[in-house]
């Protein structure tokens, strides 16, 4: 039976950028991945072929691909080649939005607001966004999806002053939102954490009932030290999950 030929990633590289070429060539290969051009068990060219292609030197190529396998996008395996594994959404643990996240990873992210309503802040929710029990509050829950996939479903809690309106969070995220409105992130507190769907989310997600889900609790601050944002998130395990750098002391 004869094997299936190595697939050719279409890559535009900028030779007068002083982005490095292995990183150029890593993003674009990215790229292919989370937007489904390539799948999981695809082949991708080694890094001869695709050195020669590409008219760069080997070890940059091989960087390139190497960068993939320690992200777990792709897997070397001894006489069959360099392999997809994955297309998770992969998220650093840093201070940005996932819809932004998604459009920098090369996805098309889409929204769909489930919930918004109006009304008192409980005694949880003032406390974290140090408020006064009651302060009129808005909760979102919206449902974000990449290339029509879903991945997370997102529960927000806001000030009312400071609240994006209903039509704005579907077309944007609310990072950015906040952003139209003179309103800057500077510092957050979060907490990632994993349980079992509960009510509808599996059902939101695409999963099984009872699937493992990731968790993040996430309260945000403007540059004067208020709370902005309480949100209460949940991913979908079998397609995303965070990383996070660790450095020795």
């Amino acid at each position: 039976m004869s094997r299936v030929s190595p697939t050719e990633i279409d890559v535009e590289l900028d030779r007068l950028s002083p982005v490095p070429l292995y990183f150029q060539l890593a993003q674009a290969m990215e790229q292919a991945i989370v937007a489904g051009r390539l799948h999981p068990g695809d082949r991708i060219e080694n890094e001869i072929d695709l050195a020669k292609r590409l008219n760069m030197s080997r070890p940059t190529a091989r960087q390139a691909i190497q960068a993939l396998v320690d992200k777990g996008l792709l897997v070397r395996k001894r006489g069959v080649g360099t392999q997809v594994v994955s297309n998770e959404v992969h998220r650093a643990v840093e201070l940005t939005s996932l819809y932004e996240d998604l459009v920098d990873a090369g996805r098309a992210p889409t929204t769909e607001l489930l919930d918004y309503r109006l009304g008192p802040a409980d005694g949880e929710v003032a406390d974290e966004l140090g408020i006064e029990h009651d302060a009129p509050v808005v909760e979102m829950r919206r449902l974000r999806l990449a290339n029509d996939e879903p991945i997370a479903i997102l529960t927000n809690f806001l000030p009312a002053d400071v609240a994006p309106a209903p039509d704005e969070l579907g077309q944007k995220g609310l990072y950015q939102c906040l952003r139209s409105r003179g309103v800057t992130i500077q510092l957050a507190r979060q907490r990632i954490g994993a349980r079992l769907a509960e009510g509808d989310e599996a059902q939101l997600l695409g999963e099984d009932d009872g699937a493992a889900v990731l968790t993040m609790q996430r309260v945000a601050f403007n540059e004067m030290g208020k709370a902005i944002e309480l949100g209460r998130h949940v991913y979908r395990s079998s397609r995303y999950f965070f990383d996070v750098s660790v450095h020795s002391r």
